[in-house]
């Protein structure tokens, strides 16, 4: 078809929405060049590098406590009342028969009839200045107390694990929105052009329950969707040339794919072709970057044995020492999954005798190792780490189907995440439960608010910080005003 005749169809097959689609760009524009001149060059820099590369370096919307975050998701979500949360009334009333207030027309995802109560099985001490209570099952994270903030009192709406943590990365219950570290990398770009803003790394055998959905771009342009890596192997999978190809050849090959996309980006003007040919781009500048930032031999011995960690494995301590290795390279946000907490005590591998020391024993060390490596080496300050689960698990025993091992079913009332860096006060208990850890009795924590106060370090506004999809301005904090910043725990 002629260049002429195919243009004219495009008109013809533009939609009212493609118009104003379009037509928002322009007046985007116009914006832009308004900016430049109220802002004059150093905006004028930033903008235009954001505009040619959609990973370039953003400026934060105020002065940021944070410039990358490694958040630590213990996907299946750990028993707070035996790690964190002390509870000795727990322990009078072990094995006797629930109060009525605590399960009357409450709504459990497996627990029936009347549950008896569960005292924790592990031993708890106070620690460091602070005096945090910690469990026995966590003896190196036990000495970190002090550099890091226990907020007790998290709760959310969701009990059951794929839509808690849909709710918990992208703010909605179901799949379709942005994830967490999208948000941020669209708001921020990323520090090093040669590797992802957005690099996700997972251990535990499997995916977390909400699957990929949690590090997925959704509205967003998908040069924002997180980079699964594999820490065995090859990083990524075929990000490398085949058999035959030379790296001077593959370049060839990219310059004239990008001509091609050029030409249709100007044609049809779809984003997200401009996002291919950056994507095209970036895996070829990662063929270099990612095998030299992943080998972990290249770091001291002492430093590995520090976390644990084994070249040639997998792994949560390999994945920990990454995560260092990657904030220090520039890379904006750094998700861990640990899949395995799902402790309802069916059997051995999942009960709290048995299965949860076994857990703990696989993050005790490596957790810890993190946060003391980060802060001798400066970058504490500058990286916002974050510990925990999708929601909590309950003071009473499942026993499903009669089982005679220990367990707790999900509650979303109440559960402890752990915050360290980047503006957070160090040594601080924030929030409390109840004597039965069953419900928030102080400075409650909802999803919403770790969501507005994690942006907030950041140096975005979790307000003001949207995108244009649907016809309404989305917002990883939902169109209401409920979510509140978390002040108490800002130094």
């Amino acid at each position: 078809m002629h260049p002429i005749n195919a243009h004219l169809a495009n008109v013809r097959a533009m939609t009212r929405r493609h118009f104003f689609a379009r037509a928002g760009l322009s007046l985007g524009g116009i914006a832009l060049g308004n900016l430049f001149t109220r802002e004059g060059l150093a905006a004028t820099a930033a903008a235009t590098s954001a505009a040619v590369n959609p990973l370039a370096v953003k400026l934060p919307m105020f002065p940021a406590r944070a410039k990358s975050v490694i958040y630590l998701h213990m996907a299946g979500a750990p028993p707070s009342l035996d790690l964190f949360d002390y509870k000795p009334k727990l322990n009078e009333l072990h094995m006797q028969p629930c109060p009525e207030s605590l399960f009357q027309g409450k709504r459990f995802a497996f627990i029936k009839g009347v549950p008896k109560m569960l005292g924790s099985p592990h031993r708890f001490q106070q620690h460091g200045q602070s005096g945090a209570w910690v469990s026995d099952l966590l003896p190196h994270l036990a000495k970190m107390v002090d550099d890091v903030c226990l907020v007790k009192s998290c709760w959310t709406d969701q009990f059951n694990h794929a839509p808690a943590e849909l709710f918990l990365f992208t703010g909605l219950q179901r799949p379709g929105n942005a994830s967490l570290g999208s948000w941020v990398t669209y708001g921020l770009g990323s520090e090093n052009q040669d590797l992802p803003g957005f690099i996700v790394l997972s251990s535990g055998g499997t995916d977390p329950s909400g699957g990929k959905n949690l590090w997925s771009s959704g509205f967003l342009p998908s040069v924002y969707q997180g980079v699964q890596c594999r820490t065995v192997g090859e990083p990524i999978l075929y990000a490398n040339d085949p058999p035959g190809m030379s790296r001077e050849t593959r370049r060839r090959s990219l310059d004239t794919l990008r001509k091609l996309n050029e030409a249709e980006a100007r044609l049809f003007g779809d984003p997200e072709t401009v996002t291919r040919i950056e994507q095209y781009e970036l895996a070829y500048r990662m063929q270099i970057s990612v095998p030299e930032v992943f080998d972990i031999s290249k770091e001291p011995e002492h430093i590995r044995e520090q976390y644990g960690a084994k070249p040639g494995e997998g792994g949560y301590a390999n994945n920990c020492l990454l995560a260092r290795r990657l904030v220090e390279k520039g890379v904006r946000f750094v998700q861990l999954f640990d899949w395995g907490w799902d402790m309802h005590g069916t059997g051995k591998d999942n009960d709290l005798v048995t299965g949860l020391p076994k857990k703990c024993q696989d993050i005790d060390q490596a957790t810890a190792a993190l946060i003391a490596d980060l802060k001798q080496r400066g970058l504490l300050d500058e990286t916002l780490v974050i510990w925990g689960g999708e929601f909590g698990r309950t003071p009473m025993n499942e026993a499903r189907n009669g089982s005679t091992f220990l367990g707790r079913d999900h509650h979303p009332n109440c559960f402890t995440m752990l915050m360290a860096g980047a503006g957070i006060k160090a040594g601080l208990v924030y929030g409390e439960t109840d004597e039965f850890g069953y419900d928030v009795v102080r400075d409650r924590v909802s999803v919403r608010d770790l969501q507005e106060t994690i942006l907030h370090q950041l140096g975005l506004d979790a307000r003001r910080f949207s995108f244009p999809y649907l016809g309404l301005n989305q917002r990883l904090i939902g169109p209401t005003e409920e979510a509140r910043l978390i002040k108490g725990i800002l130094s």
